[in-house]
């Protein structure tokens, strides 16, 4: 193999990175609005449910929306730090390992947060 040829190989699958990174970026930005989103909705309805509910019912929706929430987010972020480690192990690339025990913690800090609230 050429030396021209190790080299476009070598642009061409840091080019598909730079791409799947920016997607990722993308996604990431896209996940943190919808979360926004989330609370908002989250305070109208308690706002409304305050106002015109039982304070059973209240309890009742607080619990299901953070078990929801907990297992949605955590079970997601978890994974994905899991797959990840996975594949930098398989690849050789142990120094980026620190991104996938830091993708578990936050995914950890994620769970922790919603059983607190």
């Amino acid at each position: 193999m050429s030396r021209d040829s190790k080299t476009k190989d070598w642009d061409s699958i840091w080019d598909e990175y730079t791409q799947l990174l920016k997607k990722w970026m993308q996604n990431l930005e896209s996940l943190q609005k919808t979360s926004a989103e989330v609370q908002e909705k989250y305070n109208e309805v308690m706002s409304k449910a305050i106002s015109e509910s039982s304070q059973k019912t209240i309890k009742e929706f607080q619990e299901n929306w953070q078990k929801a929430m907990t297992e949605a987010g955590a079970t997601a972020f978890k994974q994905f730090g899991e797959n990840w480690q996975k594949s930098i192990s398989e690849s050789g690339l142990d120094q980026l390992q620190t991104y996938g025990d830091m993708m578990n913690k936050f995914a950890e800090t994620w769970q922790k947060m919603w059983r607190q609230r």
